[in-house]
């Protein structure tokens, strides 16, 4: 198969999956079990994206300056500091450490 058949394959799957969203009942969503269910995902998501993101290139396992900027960052949100703060803070050190030759 082509590439713009999977492109269309994966067109048609992501609109099926938003319109069960839209058909699910409301009641299903006002469970307190389903609310909490529905924030697990999402963090966990979230994570999972951050941590292939700073881990990998293309196919490849990389410890590069990413590593270093997610651990001031991560330094940030536990000193409470605001979310310009913790970017900047993350950038801050990536492009120190690239500065400084790592990655």
């Amino acid at each position: 198969m082509s590439l713009w058949i999977w492109i269309l394959i994966a067109c048609a799957v992501s609109y099926l999956t938003k319109l069960a969203g839209y058909l699910v009942p409301a009641q299903w969503m006002k469970n307190q079990r389903m609310s909490r269910i529905a924030a697990t995902m999402t963090i966990g998501l979230l994570a999972s994206l951050t941590m292939v993101n700073t881990f990998s290139s293309g196919q490849q396992l990389v410890f590069d300056a990413r590593i270093g900027a997610l651990l001031a960052a991560a330094v940030a949100l536990l000193l409470r500091a605001p979310f310009l703060v913790v970017v900047i803070a993350g950038a801050a050190a990536a492009a120190l450490l690239r500065l400084a030759g790592w990655g």
